[in-house]
């Protein structure tokens, strides 16, 4: 080892044990990230709802579902019968309802069957709002508290006060014939509606405008647990699908980086570690350098040329690839045999497809919702390319 390289391993030593003691010396500041993520134990998560769960619903069990609604779902949807092979709560929690135009309707879907859907959030999915008749206005004028209360005379000592996270959002408008008003918000002398039943066909869809109420921070402050759990005691005893998709894709998942980087001094030391094996590498680069390989050119043949390319997509995982390309060919040969227009895959598009191709309509859709759903998503997997293979291949040969 040199002088210089000696001189530069110092350096990163003496910086390595300086940010360990900076930060083991500071204080570790209060988290205030709205994640309503049921695992943290930060204000704005959810972990005391989440385990008070099996409390609440003691005869059910609770499922975490780690991925989309439509890709959940969809696989206990029975096409023989068109009904769930399921039943149960479909529970989602957050700020923001992340919910595409897809796995709304799948939501829509499944409550028709005689299932529940509860949600809270400050934003509703705009298919929810367009099929249920409902209308929501944001009051950007308040101030101080805001005093939640249960219409039913039942709960009305379960009446909270929460002064931090609020919102103004509140239903303006309702469908009267299938909406049950059930909750209020009041600041100062407003009052305005924030908790709604609608009954969608056979089953209820439960909508709450005030997330924060389910927070660590709302659930550990008095007697706050009774307006939550008055809340949820509308919910039937079933199976609790608790949605925390939204909250994991903004983390880490499973990765074994995610403590490592949840912690200030480990996270500088997995930094500095980096620097010193990149500056390794730059002093090393000049020396030593790999044999290239000499790689034998392709025959110029047509299907090996496309077995090969194939094979290259699939071998190195580029799946959003493989997937937009079967469905440009699929979208093509529709068009090039049917005549029929595939900007806009909508529910008119489907029935002219289903009548030109003499394909059942409920398959038909689902394909389609299937192609929708892989389009606007923006990291497809292994299991998503055989979805859609064997779905197109099912469409030709059915």
């Amino acid at each position: 080892m040199n002088k210089t390289i000696r001189i530069y391993v110092g350096l990163l030593i003496l910086l390595f044990i300086g940010a360990i003691a900076i930060e083991f010396s500071k204080p570790k500041p209060i988290n205030w990230t709205r994640t309503f993520n049921e695992t943290h134990s930060i204000p704005y998560g959810t972990f005391v709802l989440y385990s008070e769960l099996t409390e609440l619903f003691p005869e059910s069990k609770v499922h975490d579902i780690a991925v989309s609604p439509y890709e959940y779902l969809d696989d206990y949807y029975n096409l023989e019968d068109s009904t769930y092979l399921t039943t149960g709560n479909y529970m989602l929690i957050d700020d923001y309802a992340k919910v595409d135009d897809v796995s709304a309707q799948e939501l829509l879907d499944f409550a028709s069957h005689g299932n529940t859907i509860f949600m809270s959030s400050n934003y509703l999915p705009k298919k929810f709002l367009d099929t249920l008749g409902i209308d929501l206005e944001n009051d950007f004028d308040f101030t101080g508290e805001a005093q939640l209360s249960l219409a039913n005379p039942i709960f009305k000592n379960d009446s909270i006060t929460i002064s931090k996270g609020l919102s103004n959002i509140y239903f303006s408008k309702l469908d009267s014939s299938k909406t049950t008003v059930l909750g209020y918000q009041k600041f100062n002398t407003k009052e305005h509606i924030n908790f709604i039943k609608v009954n969608h066909v056979n089953g209820e869809v439960y909508l709450h405008l005030q997330p924060v109420a389910f927070t660590n921070f709302s659930l550990l402050k008095k007697d706050n647990k009774k307006y939550a759990a008055a809340i949820l005691s509308y919910l039937p005893d079933d199976t609790i699908y608790f949605d925390s998709r939204n909250k994991k894709r903004t983390e880490l998942g499973d990765s074994p980086l995610r403590f490592i980087l949840s912690q200030p001094a480990l996270k500088w030391a997995w930094l500095l570690g980096l620097v010193s094996l990149l500056i390794f590498v730059l002093f090393n680069a000049k020396r030593k350098q790999r044999i290239v390989k000499i790689i034998k050119p392709l025959e110029n043949s047509t299907i090996a040329f496309t077995k090969t390319i194939g094979n290259l997509y699939y071998e190195t995982k580029d799946h959003n690839n493989l997937i937009d390309k079967k469905i440009t060919y699929f979208l093509e040969s529709i068009r090039s045999k049917y005549y029929l227009d595939t900007q806009l895959l909508d529910d008119k598009f489907v029935k002219n497809l289903s009548l030109k191709s003499g394909k059942e309509q409920s398959k038909t859709k689902k394909t389609i919702n299937l192609i929708v759903h892989l389009k606007a998503k923006q990291s497809c997997n292994e299991d998503d390319l055989k979805l859609l293979n064997k779905a197109i291949e099912d469409f030709y040969n059915n």
